[in-house]
Formats: structure tokens, C-alpha cells, sequence
């Protein structure tokens, strides 16, 4: 398969260099090269690619949304995002809109290869640092959800679930309506929810009833 890879980064010298070494390898051909998310949508409806090398911090509009414009028109496009930026919400942000891939500046020329070759073959290259974060945050997210209610919320949304009133919830429990209705405030709150049956669409949802 030959890749067919557009560049957008706004460092020269890098771009002249990721253009020289991607260039000169066999089955990649670089296409074009921009400097800005502006340049590279104005030219791209023009060009036969299906690679996208992609920095973030651009001038101008970002990478993140030229990706999530370009990745709205061409779902199949493979993108790869190459930048220096490594923090939770630039990740996260690039990830979802439609990036596939996030190898960090300062990898070197054959990681950055086989980062592209791996993606243009299905796999989801990242650099170890940012996948290491991606990992924690599904682990953080698990174990937060998990303990998210109380054993005696649980009990008391599982009661609501069953169509309990606030009485014969407390009269289950032996606590007073009072004790229930505090409780339930709580249950809203951590859950962000407006009302019982959100309450219970969200707990569900999350797997904590």
C-alpha cells in the first residue's frame, strides 16, 4: 500500500526535515507540506492523500480542529498527531476528534515510521508516555465509577429503582425519610442527575445498579 502523507507543522526546518526523511522512504509519498490548518484545508479538496501527519499547537486554528474537520468529510483518513504537547486535555482532545495515533516530537525518525506504517495498518500508535496515560485514565475512570456511591446510595437507588417511597425506603432501612431524602440529594449530585429516572438512567449506565 503506499501512504500518501500530508504534513501540517509549522516549524520549517522540522517540516523540511519530516519531508526529506518520510520522503525517502519506500511505500511513503509525501504529498504536501503546510505550515497552518488554513493552508492545508484551502489545498487539500485538490490533492489524492490518505495519510495526515499533524501538529497541534498550529497557528491559527489548531490541529485538534482541523482534524475533527477533516475526519467529519473523510472518516476513513488515517491521522497521525506529532507534537510536543503531552497533557491529559490535548490528548484526550486529539483523540477524540478523530486522531488514531499521538507520537510526541523528539521520538526518532524510525519510531515515527513505524508509527505511520503500524497506523496505515490498523493499529493505533502512540507514544509509550501517552499511552500510558490513555491506560490510566480508563483505570481511574473503572475505579471511579465503582466507588462512586456509597454501599448505603446503592441501596437506597436500588430501593427507588424498585419504586420504594421515601417511607418505606427509611422503614426498610430503619433511617427516617429525612436521612433518605439527604441521601438522595447526594445520589443526584455525585451523579449529575436531575431527577429519579435520570438518576437511574445514569446509574446504569455507569454499571453501579
Amino acid at each position: 500500500m503506499d501512504i500518501k502523507i500530508v504534513i501540517v507543522e509549522d516549524n520549517c526546518i522540522l517540516r523540511e526535515n519530516l519531508e526529506l526523511m518520510l520522503g525517502g522512504e519506500p511505500g511513503f509519498t509525501v504529498v504536501a507540506s503546510f505550515m497552518s490548518a488554513e493552508d492545508a484545508l484551502a489545498e487539500l479538496p485538490t490533492l489524492s492523500y490518505n495519510f495526515l501527519l499533524v501538529d497541534v499547537g498550529l497557528p491559527g486554528m489548531s490541529g485538534i480542529e482541523l482534524v475533527a474537520r477533516l475526519k467529519a468529510d473523510r472518516p476513513d483518513l488515517d491521522i497521525l498527531v506529532h507534537t510536543v504537547f503531552d497533557n491529559r486535555d490535548t490528548v484526550f482532545s486529539a483523540l477524540k476528534a478523530g486522531a488514531s495515533g499521538y507520537i510526541l516530537k523528539g521520538s526518532t525518525p524510525r519510531e515515527l515510521v513505524e508509527g505511520i506504517q503500524g497506523l496505515a495498518a490498523g493499529g493505533a500508535p502512540m507514544s509509550p508516555k501517552i499511552a500510558r496515560a490513555v491506560i490510566r485514565e480508563f483505570q481511574y475512570d473503572s475505579v471511579s465509577e465503582h466507588f462512586l456511591l456509597t454501599s448505603r446510595e446503592k441501596e437506597i437507588l436500588k430501593g427507588m429503582e424498585q419504586g420504594y417511597t421515601y417511607k418505606e425506603l427509611g422503614d426498610k432501612l430503619s433511617i427516617s425519610p429525612h436521612t433518605i431524602h439527604s441521601h438522595i440529594k447526594n445520589i443526584y449530585e455525585k451523579l449529575h442527575a436531575k431527577n429519579r429516572k435520570d438518576a437511574l438512567t445514569k446509574a446504569r449506565k455507569k454499571g453501579i445498579i
